[in-house]
């Protein structure tokens, strides 16, 4: 059987892996799709060639801290953690369907630039949108619910200390409710209050990768015993 260390490390080093695949391939097609002579020009392909991979390898590392931590929470209540490792899945499904549209842009500007009266950039746009809502879909609302339910374990089983249990208890909520407020048009994705939304989560992730990396989990649940024992019987 695999130790609890092990599980801890890899859990952490996955947690850091899709917050830098996330925000590197962001950073590398945003850019080259927001710009309109992108569709009607040239170049730039390599970036979001590269940024579609990234998503790809976000979804995989996604799947990977369910599937890490599903050996430990499961301890604390088993329905819960299947229940967390399905919707981490989803949450990776949703972000590698958005990533097709990325592709299917660089396709369109392939074929269509030069040709006499074809106009790209509104299909252009619309797959560039369908991006914005599965990532939107993914990372927020779906993100924010299973975030909930590791925090709850976490919390119950006191894997972790409890001030981080407690940030994912906050970030959950709050980003599936900018998330939600967002698709119902109260401000943009890419905006203040949306960074300020995902704040409370992007620490919670952070602080569990460093402190599995770090620590691992807490010895009391190492060794197996809960961390609520049952009151003994007196005689």
């Amino acid at each position: 059987m695999i130790s609890t260390r092990r599980i801890a490390l890899a859990a952490g080093i996955l947690f850091l892996a899709t917050h830098i695949s996330s925000i590197t391939a962001r950073a590398l097609y945003l850019p080259v799709l927001s710009n309109p002579a992108y569709i009607n020009g040239g170049g730039q392909d390599s970036q979001v060639f590269l940024g579609a991979l990234l998503e790809v390898v976000l979804a995989l590392t996604i799947v990977g801290t369910g599937v890490a931590l599903y050996p430990v929470i499961k301890r604390k209540n088993e329905g819960l953690a299947l229940a967390y490792v399905t919707l981490r899945t989803l949450e990776a499904g949703v972000i590698a369907v958005g990533a097709i549209p990325l592709l299917t842009i660089v396709t369109l500007r392939q074929d269509l630039t030069g040709m006499p009266g074809a106009d790209s950039i509104p299909l252009a746009s619309a797959l560039a949108a369908f991006n914005s809502w599965a990532f939107l879909i993914g990372p927020s609302l779906i993100c924010g619910t299973n975030t909930v339910l590791l925090a709850y374990l976490l919390h119950r089983s006191a894997l972790v200390p409890r001030f981080i249990s407690i940030l994912g208890l906050i970030g959950g909520p709050l980003v599936f409710a900018s998330g939600t407020a967002q698709m119902f048009g109260a401000y943009e994705q890419v905006s203040v209050w949306a960074g300020i939304g995902a704040v409370p989560i992007f620490a919670w992730e952070i602080c569990l990768a460093v402190y599995f990396i770090a620590k691992g989990f807490k010895p009391v649940v190492q060794a197996g015993v809960s961390a609520h024992p049952a009151p003994a019987l007196k005689v």
